[in-house]
């Protein structure tokens, strides 16, 4: 066969067709792969996605369920551990009753025996100078001066022996009564004592039921991102609360806030600063007040005199007491194991209002303390030395 340079042409323009096509269907079915692998890939992702959305909400129901929980365990804490404080109180006020029923017995009981003896000795004077007769003495008319003198002072011993009977009736009757109370506060102690066993029991019931529920919430790890939006809503609610709560304060003239007071007063509890005013708290966020490291069931006081504008259980801070100063001064006392004041009690300085507690699924016992003045916090350590 003779080629010609007509045929040769066609027959290249052939192949370089059939060459394009061949690249074209190879291309085709690369890019057909390609597009597979890259589908497969972006399915695989969307699953992972929606699963980390999936374990997301089921992590945040899980928290927001044991944090309810938490809620309601502390608050039981809170009622046990008031009580508890009320019965050591009774125990108090009875114990020093019985003490001084104790001496009021024994002065009675040395005031009896004076008595008895002086009693005694009456008789017994009596007796000796009684031995005539009363009737022959009046009979008697020739020693009439002696017989007078005589009468007269019959008279008077029977007057002082009446007298001092009638004391010593009133010593034997203030004695039986002092006696019979001294036993009803010995039985009302021991009541008292198997009360608050009782209540030291349920304690530490229901301690060990919050020591549960914040490790399952430990168990419910978040990341820094959402350990810090947690933290952000926290502040926010607070920084809601306390909005309106200065929108319901009426102004009292006799509260006159802490703006002369710096370097004055007294911590709200003696211990250890654990975080400071101002230091790193997560991310961005700092601390707006200082967490004092103290012994549980010590006594929180007040820094300063104010009207209880808070008293209850929030999110993130446990049990929690803020205090209006006046003039816009606020102070917050927060992780309380109970609240010893209500909403709208009048407070005077270091007056106790809570017990030192780990409310809120704090990891250890302390109080969380802030000053405030017109919604802001201000560094503690500028009022209190």
């Amino acid at each position: 066969m003779q080629f010609t340079p007509q045929l040769s042409f066609k027959i290249i323009r052939s192949l370089i067709i059939l060459s394009c096509v061949f690249i074209a269907t190879n291309s085709f079915a690369n890019n057909e792969t390609k597009k597979s692998q890259n589908n497969a890939k972006l399915t695989a992702v969307q699953q992972a996605i929606a699963q980390q959305e999936s374990n997301i909400f089921n992590t945040n129901k899980a928290r927001s369920s044991l944090e309810k929980q938490l809620k309601q365990d502390d608050l039981a804490i809170a009622t046990i551990a008031k009580a508890i404080n009320t019965t050591s109180q009774s125990l108090n006020t009875t114990q020093k009753k019985i003490s001084q029923l104790a001496q009021e017995k024994q002065q009675l009981t040395n005031q009896k025996r004076n008595q008895e003896r002086l009693l005694a000795k009456q008789l017994r004077s009596a007796y000796t100078t009684g031995q005539h007769d009363y009737l022959k003495l009046i009979l008697n008319q020739n020693q009439s001066e002696k017989i007078q003198r005589t009468a007269t002072y019959y008279q008077y011993l029977n007057k002082a022996r009446i007298s001092e009977i009638d004391k010593f009736e009133a010593t034997i009757a203030s004695l039986l009564a002092v006696t019979t109370e001294h036993l009803e506060q010995i039985a009302t102690l021991e009541s008292l004592k198997n009360a608050q066993q009782q209540q030291h029991q349920q304690l530490n019931s229901n301690k060990s039921k919050r020591k549960n529920t914040v490790i399952a919430l430990n168990k419910q790890l978040l990341s820094s991102q959402q350990r810090l939006t947690q933290l952000k809503a926290e502040e926010a609610n607070l920084a809601a609360a306390l909005q309106k709560l200065t929108a319901l304060i009426q102004a009292e003239v006799n509260l006159t806030g802490l703006s002369k007071l710096k370097n004055k007063l007294a911590w709200p509890v003696k211990g250890r600063v654990l975080h400071r005013f101002g230091s790193k708290k997560q991310g961005y966020l700092k601390w707006k007040g200082v967490l004092l490291g103290a012994p549980v069931s010590q006594q929180v006081h007040t820094i300063h005199n104010g009207t209880i504008l808070f008293s209850d259980w929030l999110k993130g801070y446990g049990l929690l007491t803020v205090i209006d100063h006046g003039n816009g001064y606020m102070s917050l006392y927060a992780h309380n194991q109970t609240l010893l004041k209500s909403v709208g009690d009048r407070v005077e300085t270091g007056e106790p209002i809570a017990l030192v507690g780990q409310s809120g699924g704090q990891d250890q016992t302390g109080v969380y303390f802030e000053i405030r003045h017109q919604g802001k916090a201000v560094n503690p350590k500028a009022w209190c030395k």
